[in-house]
């Protein structure tokens, strides 16, 4: 796979992924100037509402010049005016700059499966680096999608011992006492 075709996977994934969102997926969108003042163009955009999101793509099969590439796309992604994400693939990185980019807040990991361009959670023993998990939450956190982060659980209940949890409705419980502000 060329860095093209990854890009284009990435932007693929995620217009099928969240089209119920209602994202819009752009490739190759200007977005101010770079940190050593060109024209910066994002690979892939990522719009849903007022807000958005700037990703760029790495992938690296081999060893090549795509390592020497990571710390300059680091940062000048913290530099953007803009949430943004590294998202890479690979397994030609080099350890020291694929340990920067599995540290980085900035950079996470996905490789859909071209075919079925399903999400894939991390099950227990994987590696941190498989499926499209990481940046699955990137795409939740960003857009304040918390229900997709939360999916199949259950929120906790506040009891008090010896007494069973509250079946009635919100709106019938008794108001919590407010807290007092004085010392």
């Amino acid at each position: 796979m060329t860095g093209n075709e990854y890009k284009k996977l990435i932007a693929r994934y995620i217009a099928h992924t969240y089209r119920e969102q209602g994202v819009q997926v752009y490739e190759e969108v200007p977005v101010g100037t770079s940190i050593i003042g060109k024209q910066r163009r994002v690979d892939v955009f990522v719009r849903a509402g007022d807000q958005a999101l700037a990703i760029e793509c790495k992938f690296q099969d081999s060893s090549g010049t795509v390592d020497e590439k990571i710390p300059y796309a680091l940062d000048d992604l913290a530099a953007m005016r803009m949430p943004g994400s590294i998202v890479y693939a690979g397994g030609g990185f080099s350890e020291g700059v694929l340990h920067l980019l599995q540290s980085s807040e900035y950079a996470a990991y996905c490789l859909p499966d071209p075919e079925t361009l399903a999400s894939t959670k991390r099950k227990n023993g994987e590696p941190m680096n498989s499926g499209t998990w990481q940046l699955d939450h990137v795409i939740a956190t960003g857009f304040g999608w918390w229900d997709l982060l939360t999916a199949n659980k259950q929120p906790i209940v506040a009891t008090f011992p010896n007494t069973e949890p509250s079946t009635k409705p919100t709106a019938e419980r008794k108001a919590a006492p407010a807290l007092s502000t004085e010392n």
